[in-house]
C-alpha cells in the first residue's frame, strides 16, 4: 500500500489539482529503478531520480530539510542519478531547506512541485515584512503612516488585482510592483474619498450638459449596424478605461465621466464599484470579426512568475506567436536564487482568445504563477 499512501500525501501536500493529476500521470506509470531504505523498505522512482527524488517520495518534510545523501554507504551529490538496487540514506538538517537548484537536475513531478510550493510559502513571509517596512519608511518621509492601516490599502490592492493589502506588500517585497507606483495609488484613492460627496453634483452636471458629449451623427444610420464595437454609446464620446483594459466578451459597464464622455469598464473594476448608480450606463460588447481584413486587438497587462533559465522567454513568446497575439511591450526582471518576473503588454482581439493563451503559457512546466494587471505598469 505504498502507492496509496504516496497518492494521499501528493494530494494534501499539492493545492492545484493540475499539478496533482501531472505527478500522477508523471510517476506512477514510469516507474522503473528501484531503491532500499537503510531499513529495507523498496522505493520505487523513475528512471533518472536523484536522492532528492527519493527524499521526497519519503516524505514531504524529508526533502526539504535535505542537506545530502549517502548511496550504499557513500557521500554522493545530490545529483547523481540512482541505480537498481541502491541503499540511500538521506541526511537532513533542522534548518535545511530545498534549493532551486534543484529543479535542474530532479525527474520527478512530486518533487518538482514540492520544490516550487515550499518556495512560494516560505519566502513569503519574508517579503510582505520587507514590503510592508518599504512602504512605512516611504509614507513616514511623508507623514503619512496612518494610510498603511487604513482602508484606501485596500482598494489600492484591489486596483492592482491582488486578494488583500498582504498580497500587495509580498508583491512590493519581491520587486513586483514598484514603491512609487504603490505610493502614487494610495495618494489617488485617498482623495478619491474625500470626493465620494461631490460625485451627484457632478453627475447633475453631466446629465445638464450631455448635449456637448454628442458626436456627428451620420447621414444615414442603421439600428442594425455591427461596426459600433460597443452598444449602448452610439453617438456618445467614450473611451476603454486603462486601469482594467475591457477586452471583447467580458461584462463591462459604462461610467460617465466629467471630461472624457463615457468611460468603458470591466464589470466588477474597483473603480467603479464606489460610483453612484445614476452615471453608470448598461453597455454590452457589439464586436464582429466578420467584413473586417484584421481583428482590432485590446491591449492586456500580464504578470508571468517563472523559474530562471536560458531560453525561457523565447518559450513563451513561442507560445503568444501560436495564438496570433502580438506582444507591445516586455520587461523582465532576474535576481539570483529567485525566479524571475516577466511583464507583458499584449494585444488580443477577445477574451477567448486571451484565456486560450493564458492556459498555455501556464501549462509550460517552469511557469510558478500567471495573473492579470489591472494597471498599466
Amino acid at each position: 500500500f505504498t502507492w496509496l499512501r504516496q497518492l494521499l500525501e501528493w494530494q494534501s501536500d499539492l493545492i492545484d489539482d493540475r499539478e496533482y493529476l501531472e505527478t500522477i500521470k508523471g510517476d506512477l506509470f514510469y516507474e522503473d529503478v528501484y531503491v532500499f531504505t537503510p531499513k529495507g523498505d523498496v522505493i520505487s522512482l523513475k528512471q533518472g531520480s536523484t536522492s532528492v527524488d527519493f527524499a521526497y517520495r519519503i516524505h514531504t518534510e524529508v526533502g526539504n530539510h535535505c542537506t545530502g545523501a549517502k548511496v550504499n554507504d557513500r557521500i554522493v551529490s545530490l545529483d547523481t542519478p540512482l541505480k537498481n538496487g541502491d541503499i540511500v540514506e538521506i541526511l537532513t538538517q533542522k534548518n535545511g531547506h530545498p534549493s532551486l537548484d534543484w529543479l535542474n537536475f530532479v525527474v520527478t513531478s512530486g518533487a518538482r512541485n514540492r520544490i516550487r510550493q515550499w518556495y512560494k510559502r516560505s519566502h513569503r513571509e519574508e517579503n510582505v515584512s520587507r514590503g510592508k517596512e518599504l512602504l512605512e519608511k516611504e509614507l513616514g518621509k511623508k507623514g503619512f503612516e496612518s494610510l498603511l492601516k487604513s482602508e484606501q490599502m485596500l482598494l489600492v490592492a484591489e486596483r492592482f488585482n491582488y486578494h488583500n493589502v498582504e498580497d500587495l506588500l509580498a508583491a512590493l517585497g519581491y520587486g513586483e510592483i514598484t514603491l512609487n507606483l504603490i505610493v502614487n495609488r494610495l495618494r489617488d484613492a485617498t482623495r478619491e474619498v474625500t470626493q465620494v460627496e461631490k460625485n451627484s453634483d457632478i453627475c447633475e452636471e453631466f446629465f445638464e450638459q450631455k448635449s456637448s458629449l454628442m458626436l456627428p451623427r451620420p447621414t444615414q444610420t442603421s439600428s442594425s449596424d455591427k461596426s459600433h464595437p460597443i452598444a449602448g454609446v452610439e453617438g456618445l464620446m467614450y473611451h476603454l478605461a486603462g486601469c482594467c483594459n475591457p477586452i471583447p466578451g467580458e461584462p463591462i459597464i459604462g461610467s460617465v465621466t466629467r471630461i472624457h464622455g463615457i468611460s468603458i469598464h470591466r464589470q466588477g473594476c474597483s473603480n467603479v464599484e464606489n460610483v453612484p448608480g445614476e452615471r453608470l450606463v448598461p453597455v454590452s460588447w457589439n464586436y464582429t470579426n466578420e467584413n473586417q481584413g484584421r481583428p482590432q486587438t485590446y491591449p492586456v497587462n500580464i504578470c508571468i512568475e517563472v523559474m530562471d533559465r536560458v531560453g525561457v522567454l523565447k518559450d513563451i513568446l513561442s507560445r503568444l506567436m501560436d495564438n496570433n497575439v502580438n506582444v507591445k511591450n516586455a520587461q523582465v526582471k532576474t535576481s539570483p536564487g529567485h525566479p524571475a518576473i516577466i511583464n507583458l503588454c499584449i494585444e488580443v482581439s477577445d477574451r477567448q482568445q486571451f484565456e486560450k493563451t493564458c492556459t498555455q503559457i501556464k501549462n509550460m512546466s517552469d511557469i510558478l504563477n500567471l495573473r492579470r494587471l489591472s494597471q498599466v505598469e
